[in-house]
Order: C-alpha cells, then structure tokens, then sequence
C-alpha cells in the first residue's frame, strides 16, 4: 500500500485523561483507534477530521514533548482548514474550547479565528476567502 504524504500532528495531552470526546463535538472527528492505559485513560488515540489525520498522546516522562498547559503555552497553533469558520467556532466552544480570537476577515484573504482547546492546544480556524490576494504576493507592500 503506497502512502500519500500528509501531516499528521500528535497532540500531547496530560496523563491520566479518559475522556477525549472534545475532537468529536467541536470538529467532528472519528475516533479511529485508540490504545488505553490499565486504568482506562488514553495512551494514545488516532483520529480524523474528514481526511486530515492527527493522533493524542499522553505525555510520558522519557518524552521531550509536553502538554501545553505544563509550560502555560505551546510552540505549534494547529491550522484547520474549513468551509465554514463561524459554525466550527461556535461548535468547538459549546464543546469546551476558550475562544481567544473572534473570526475576523484578513486584509491577506483569509478568515480566521482562534481558540484553545480543554487541552491546551491552540487552534487556528481558516478559510481562504480572496485567493487572489496571496497569488499576487504582494502583501504589505
């Protein structure tokens, strides 16, 4: 089986967690698999927004990489790419999420909004409305 090449990020939350139920109501993700612990929390776990994959993982004491919230903030915003960025807002903060920017349109044809997720993980919620303005590449000039 040939693989296409993809980003698929590995989300990093705390140990212990059971309940990851967040990514299906904010963003209608499929639980693919998921490997838990002996106590029931999650290890590891894949999942899919349509055709973008991304898996959670529990932070481990042998691992470099950290939930967000151990240092009060993270060094990756998780972009997601949708058709309607309002309606994926307002799901994802009826699911839990902190919304920490309203959607605005962008002068550099986009519409964004930003939130964080019960996890920590900053999110960047996005629909390119004028393509022509990035085609042109001349942004701030």
């Amino acid at each position: 089986m040939e693989t296409k090449t993809t980003f698929a990020p590995q989300l990093v939350i705390p140990s212990g967690v059971a309940d990851i139920s967040f990514y299906k109501k904010a963003f209608n993700a499929v639980e693919l698999w998921r490997l838990n612990n002996d106590d029931g929390s999650v290890h590891v776990a894949g999942f899919t927004i349509d055709d973008a994959l991304f898996h959670l993982h529990e932070q481990t004491p042998h691992s470099k990489a950290f939930s967000p919230d151990m240092h009060n903030g993270t060094t990756v915003t998780v972009g997601l790419m949708v058709d309607d960025v309002h309606a994926v807002i307002a799901q994802a903060a009826q699911a839990g999420a902190r919304i920490t920017s309203p959607v605005q349109d962008y002068d550099y044809g986009y519409r964004q909004g930003e939130i964080v997720d019960p996890f920590g993980h900053h999110w960047l919620i996005e629909k390119i409305t004028n393509p022509d303005v990035l085609m042109k590449g001349d942004y701030g000039k």
